[in-house]
């Protein structure tokens, strides 16, 4: 580097390149710097993948913690923290176990991680209050458009993605697994408790509908509503209801 180009900005650059790679970042001179930077390295890398170990556990279980600290390793290189803030790091570990050649024999790694991801989503979700039981009642149903939790999030897989979860919880019982697809519900608990609830294509669809702000009318039209609607109800998820404004075909 040279004596113009070591500023500030260009050495932070440099030293955070260099926690990726093999490598001692320019600008610095210390005696055995390469060694000690390296244990630098180990450190921040370490801490990293524990990070990302403590994010999807199930994942670690699935493939062993060796195996899961050798690919979060990859990731790490790939994709380091934009961020200061750690909760908001890795929602690309996913997708990168989807296209990783090493875990292609486990296709549902993916969908797994995605249902851990959404469960921190939803565990650190802005709090909202929500309607009282009967709220939807004496209204025109086809009309009403639905707020949901901030909390409520979606997952559907074509593997048993969500069976898989299950059974890695602690104190869970390992059975014969279903086919998939696997859909999941998952939202936060007024005791802030996270639940993740198995449901079928159709629910999927209505709540898919809902919270791209159609209104029920539009949902109904994709499956039948009535057990979304109670699983949204008897969770505390709905948190405003308000009437579709007709449209006028003369406007």
């Amino acid at each position: 580097m040279r004596p113009e180009d070591c500023t500030h900005g260009a050495l932070e650059a440099g030293i955070f390149a260099a926690l990726w790679q093999p490598a001692t970042p320019p600008g610095l001179c210390a005696p055995d710097l390469e060694r000690r930077f390296a244990v630098y390295r180990n450190t921040v890398q370490t801490g990293l993948i524990r990070a990302l170990a403590t994010r999807f556990p199930v994942i670690e279980q699935l493939v062993g913690a060796e195996f899961f600290a050798a690919v979060a390793r990859v990731f790490v290189a790939g994709a380091p923290p934009a961020d200061p803030v750690l909760l908001r790091w890795g929602g690309a570990f996913p997708g990168f176990l989807d296209g990783f050649a090493p875990v292609a024999h486990l296709p549902f790694l993916g969908d797994v991680a995605r249902i851990e991801w959404a469960r921190g989503e939803a565990y650190h979700a802005a709090d909202a209050t929500p309607v009282a039981p009967d709220a939807l009642r004496a209204r025109d149903p086809d009309r009403l458009c639905l707020t949901l939790h901030p909390s409520v999030r979606l997952v559907a897989s074509p593997h048993p993605a969500l069976q898989i979860w299950q059974a890695h919880q602690p104190g869970a019982r390992r059975g014969p697994l279903a086919p998939g697809p696997d859909h999941a519900l998952i939202a936060r608990a007024p005791d802030f408790a996270v639940q993740v609830t198995a449901i079928d294509a159709g629910d999927h669809a209505v709540l898919g509908a809902l919270m791209r702000g159609q209104s029920l009318g539009q949902a109904a039209a994709l499956a039948d509503p009535t057990h979304a609607l109670t699983l949204l109800l008897c969770q505390g998820l709905i948190t405003d209801i308000k009437s579709e404004i007709p449209h006028d075909p003369d406007q």
